[in-house]
């Protein structure tokens, strides 16, 4: 007479399940963070050494024919002041993210510069990395 019990546990672990798991996650991530979109233009920036801090912050675009943005909104040279106070005065560090295109006049830069000077705004320039 056989004593011995017919179910018996077996003490591996099969791991195909855990990889099916990790593999689904990957690909969810790696396609939601090709969803995410940066609010900006795209402008062709100058080339420098170091890289742009991304942070919360607001953007002000000039592209080569002289059209000024502020994030993704076209706005006229003589109102960018006023459009900037409106959005930045709540804001406990202000930061503008000053991304001018190749070819731009300096002139138009230090305006905006002036503007953030006077108000005291923090400026980072955009550039391209080299």
């Amino acid at each position: 007479m056989n004593i011995k019990g017919r179910n018996k546990i077996n003490p591996e672990f099969n791991m195909s399940s855990m990889t099916d798991i990790v593999f689904l996650l990957l690909i969810f991530f790696m396609l939601t963070s090709t969803l995410v979109t940066v609010n900006a233009l795209d402008i062709i920036l100058p080339k420098a050494q170091g890289k742009t801090e991304n942070s919360k912050s607001t953007a002000v675009s000039i592209t080569k024919n002289l059209n000024f943005y502020i994030d993704k909104k076209k706005v006229k040279e003589v109102e960018i002041e006023k459009y900037l106070l409106d959005k930045l005065i709540n804001e406990e560090n202000p930061t503008i993210v000053l991304r001018a295109e190749e070819g731009v006049p300096i002139e138009k830069a230090v305006k905006i510069l002036d503007i953030a000077n006077r108000n005291k705004f923090k400026v980072i320039l955009a550039v391209r990395p080299k």
